[in-house]
């Protein structure tokens, strides 16, 4: 897609503004880790949009005055985090010809505990990507639905390459695959017609196994791939699951989708435990909980099973099939154990 493709009116009327966004986290399957420039990802991913794990976003525009960005995060004013803002609308500019044109208050606030392993990031992003759309509305002109969309999702991208997937509701596909309109510049949602009814209504309770700050950024990790000599097969084998994958999802194989969403986890803290220099992102508890998770699927036959993000947090999937009010009760009795405080976030898979 080419700059053109996003530039609005090359006229456009500019006034002071106020509007408001909400975006949801999510939680990839298919694991995204490693990039090129203008994040660009190196292999495609499928994530679940989560539902109540979200970034409620203000924007406050102030036309004609000098450019700034001021941000709050829950009440609290962040510089560090306005300067990142300001990078990032200076970076969009061509795609946004009036978005320097002014002043910024951004009022965020996240309904999920800071560092619980749900990314804040996808979210934040996505929020601010829905806020400057209905700008450029105002500005440039109003899109169709699916044009907006498009839009926030490729803005969104160039902010933190997962948010692009949290405009979308239930599974989210990021990266050219063999998913019908994946694009490397925007994520798409997956079909639902090609989705079978027991992936769409799913849990993701969060295990808070350390709620501290993460011992290496995304950022990092991402750049470790570009050394990493086991990178190029990483990103073959995250290609050759989507295959896999889409019959798992056409035909309601919950085993097999157990074992693939299990084993890309694993791979993403592989990846980072063979780079240089290497990090090992588990802790205790997070090593404890998975071999109960097993023990458990293989003295009951339930489908609770786990996914992990770039950190220690322990996220476990498990369908509403009848046979959920066991796993929860397994979860609480023998897994709270392990997290700090007997953390947990409870959240669904949005649809």
């Amino acid at each position: 897609m080419t700059t053109q493709e996003f530039l609005g009116k090359k006229e456009f009327t500019i006034n002071n503004q106020m509007v408001s966004e909400s975006c949801p986290s999510n939680i990839a399957l298919i694991k995204y880790w490693g990039k090129y420039d203008n994040q660009i990802p190196a292999n495609p991913s499928i994530s679940y949009t989560l539902n109540h794990c979200k970034t409620n976003t203000v924007m406050e525009f102030l036309a004609d005055e000098n450019f700034s960005v001021q941000t709050f995060l829950a009440g609290n004013e962040e510089v560090k985090f306005a300067e990142k803002i300001e990078k990032y609308f200076k970076n969009i500019e061509q795609y946004l010809p009036w978005i320097l044109k002014g002043r910024y208050i951004i009022k965020t606030e996240n309904t999920f505990p800071h560092s619980s392993g749900i990314a804040s990031s996808a979210s934040g992003f996505g929020a601010i990507a829905k806020c400057l759309i209905k700008l450029d509305e105002v500005f440039s002109g109003e899109l169709s639905e699916q044009e907006a969309l498009r839009k926030a999702s490729f803005l969104a991208r160039l902010g933190s390459g997962s948010a692009c997937r949290s405009l979308y509701n239930g599974l989210v596909v990021w990266g050219e695959s063999q998913i019908k309109g994946s694009s490397d510049l925007f994520a798409v949602k997956y079909p639902d017609d090609e989705i079978h009814e027991i992936f769409k209504n799913f849990n993701d309770w969060v295990l808070l196994i350390h709620e501290g700050q993460k011992s290496v950024s995304s950022t990092v990790g991402h750049g470790l791939m570009n050394t990493n000599p086991y990178a190029e097969r990483r990103f073959q084998e995250a290609r050759e699951n989507f295959e896999p994958m889409k019959k798992i999802l056409k035909t309601g194989d919950i085993q097999g989708f157990i074992k693939l969403v299990e084993h890309e986890a694993l791979t993403l803290h592989a990846m980072m435990m063979m780079s240089d220099p290497a990090f090992i992102l588990m802790k205790t508890g997070t090593l404890e909980v998975i071999n109960k998770i097993w023990n458990f699927r293989n003295e009951t036959a339930l489908p609770l099973f786990f996914t992990l993000d770039a950190g220690a947090n322990v996220h476990l999937l498990f369908p509403n099939d009848g046979n959920e009010e066991k796993i929860k009760s397994f979860i609480e009795t023998d897994l709270l154990q392990h997290t700090q405080k007997n953390g947990v976030v409870k959240d669904v898979m949005k649809f």
